[in-house]
């Protein structure tokens, strides 16, 4: 057995001693607190650490149960009436450890989840909060300043001089440092929970809601009955609800559950006053309460239940969920991203559907009912799923734009938390207006792809119809001139081979001007050889790295090659640079393009470049152009899928 197993063993089984000893001393409900805080914390802590052995948190939920377990068995024997021998001292301990007891709980409370504080300058605020405890510890260590509040049966042990000064100090000093403790776990932890995000921001959730519930339980006990002892009870669901957070706070997400828990409350809230007000103002006019006047109560209260139902739920769903947009804010926001640049058109569509239900993941699917792929996910960090689907293995709503499907979208809410008939008629709307753009989105790869194969035919005809004839009509002046310097004529065989030069000039001219149509070793030999020829004329050292096992689309390979004949012209023309690295890989289903420079850098997508006609051409293929320049150099890249 670890070090740290017979440590926790051994402070179980003393928490536990102390705590059933102090229970059975009697029940006493100014103390009963600190035992529910012993067992419960101590419990859990241990639990904690069983689970996940180098916890810090789960120590301190353990420090913290022992600490209120001696505590609660010291007050315990030191309010039992007689007083029971040894009284005096043991009930001591039970009380002057109290200021650094609750600066442990702070601690436990700042470093909640991780047990870690939230950054370094937190520090010596702890450092600060452990001075004014250890203080306020000293002065109640020495002085019986603290027992007029624990009713305690056998007097302080000590008879030191000085009591009325430390009373008075004690009576300052203790309200400041109290307060300066609550402050200070609160500014943590509010700093903590805006910083937090995914998991701990989850945990964070679990936890703060525990508390609330605990805090509103209290005070209804103390304004109600004038009594502490129903928020007391409720202390041990805290530790409970830190180690779900701990430990299991994927099992179910906290969201609904605070959503729900506010609706209820503010409307029984809303609700008993309303009727409280009708019932007795309306009461005092007519100077009566009778049957009548109940009726018209709860009749008026009935009538405007819904209303405010509906507007504290928005209300509710702000303070949870954040601020969703409107049906017709969540159009507007799509329609102005039809504005932007192509490649992030689909990004759009998820993000508007997303912000529009509040959810946690919004994709969206392109194909036909038999063959979806995934293009593109709201949050963008969440990967894409490989392979195809069909509509029926997805919960999804179809996209479809004149009667024809063009793709679906899929939405991911929290547990509990289902899409709402609002909800479901607004993605529908946004689904309905996301079909134009995938209409539009293939129509512009119809056009992409039909300009390819023109190309391909310009620069076929030109190679195997003008450019021939060009050169049949250069090897025809070289003959004319041989023949002009046979028969004497200089002057004409002059003027021939001017002409002939010329001749052969322009023919080299039209042959790179069919290349930058469509290069003709693309089409014969393949994407190594056309991107290897880009390479040997490049003004600039190009390292290459070409590793494509298999011959692609004819659109995806064009698409690349452009992509690095870009590039290269760029870094040749603009970058100063010294070398340029190109790397195209075929990595599974997608091919990674990537064109580097180590130049000036400045390049960016610009209105009218050639790098926004690139953005817009892998648009369609369902890829963004990447560009990162700056000081060290510029690197363009994409990911084309060509599964």
């Amino acid at each position: 057995m670890s070090r740290g197993a017979v440590l926790g063993w051994t402070v179980g089984v003393a928490t536990a001693a102390l705590v059933v000893a102090g229970f059975a001393l009697g029940l006493h409900v100014g103390n009963l607190h600190n035992g529910l805080i012993a067992a419960s914390f101590s419990a859990v802590g241990l639990y904690v650490v069983r689970r996940r052995p180098g916890s810090r948190e789960g120590w301190l939920f353990v420090a913290v149960g022992a600490s209120h377990a001696v505590m609660f068995a010291g007050r315990q024997y030191g309010l039992h009436p007689g007083p029971l021998p040894g009284a005096s001292w043991i009930g001591w301990v039970g009380v002057w450890p109290l200021p650094l007891v609750l600066v442990l709980v702070g601690v436990a409370v700042m470093c909640f989840p991780t047990g870690r504080l939230p950054a370094r300058g937190w520090v010596p605020v702890v450092g600060v909060l452990a001075a004014v405890g250890f203080v306020l510890s000293v002065a109640s260590a020495l002085w019986p300043v603290e027992y007029g509040r624990t009713g305690l049966v056998a007097g302080h042990p000590l008879d030191l001089p000085g009591l009325p000064t430390a009373d008075a100090f004690y009576g300052v000093a203790r309200p400041i440092g109290y307060l300066l403790f609550q402050l200070t776990w609160v500014a943590c932890v509010a700093v903590r929970v805006r910083r937090a995000h995914g998991d701990e921001a989850r945990q964070l959730r679990w936890f703060l809601y525990a508390a609330t519930v605990s805090a509103a339980v209290m005070v209804l006990g103390l304004a109600v009955w004038g009594s502490p002892v129903p928020g007391a009870l409720t202390v041990p669901l805290l530790a409970v609800a830190a180690g779900a957070a701990i430990l299991r706070y994927r099992l179910y997400d906290i969201d609904p559950v605070i959503n729900k828990s506010l609706v209820f409350g503010a409307m029984a809230t809303l609700v008993t006053l309303g009727y409280a007000v009708v019932a007795t103002g309306v009461g005092r006019l007519v100077n009566g309460y009778g049957t009548l006047l109940s009726l018209l109560a709860t009749g008026l209260v009935a009538v405007a239940f819904e209303p405010l139902r509906r507007r504290v739920q928005r209300l509710a769903d702000r303070v949870v969920y954040g601020r969703r947009a409107t049906p017709y804010e969540a159009l507007a926001r799509l329609s102005a991203h039809f504005t932007a640049p192509a490649g992030g058109l689909l990004d759009g569509i998820c993000a508007t559907v997303a912000d529009a239900v509040g959810a946690r993941e919004v994709m969206l699917w392109t194909g036909t009912v038999d063959g979806l792929r995934a293009v593109s996910v709201w949050p963008t960090t969440t990967p894409l799923p490989p392979g195809a689907r069909t509509l029926a293995d997805l919960s999804a709503v179809p996209v479809r734009h004149d009667g024809r499907l063009r793709g679906a979208i899929t939405v991911t809410k929290a547990p509990g938390d289902p899409l709402s008939i609002g909800e479901q008629r607004l993605v529908g709307d946004l689904a309905a207006q996301a079909g134009l753009v995938l209409e539009l989105r293939a129509t512009a790869q119809r056009l992409v792809a039909a300009g390819d194969a023109a190309r391909r035919r310009l620069e076929r005809d030109l190679h195997d119809g003008a450019q021939q004839r060009l050169v049949t009509v250069a090897m025809e002046l070289g003959g004319v001139v041989r023949l002009a310097k046979t028969l004497g004529a200089a002057e004409v065989a002059a003027r021939a081979e001017t002409v002939r030069r010329q001749l052969l000039e322009a023919t080299a001219e039209l042959r790179e001007m069919a290349r930058g149509l469509h290069p003709a070793v693309l089409t014969q030999d393949g994407l190594e050889a056309a991107i290897g020829f880009l390479a040997d004329r490049s003004p600039l050292p190009v390292r290459l790295t070409v590793s494509v096992s298999r011959r692609l689309s004819a659109e995806v390979e064009s698409t690349a090659y452009f992509v690095v004949s870009e590039g290269l012209t760029n870094a040749a023309k603009h970058s100063g640079a010294d070398a340029v690295t190109v790397r195209v890989a075929l990595v599974g289903a997608s091919l990674i393009t990537e064109v580097s420079d180590d130049g000036c850098g400045g390049a960016a997508v610009r209105a009218g470049s050639g790098l926004e006609g690139l953005a817009d051409r892998l648009a369609t293929l369902d890829a963004r152009l990447t560009v990162d320049s700056g000081p060290a150099g510029t690197r363009l890249r994409t990911v084309i899928p060509c599964g």
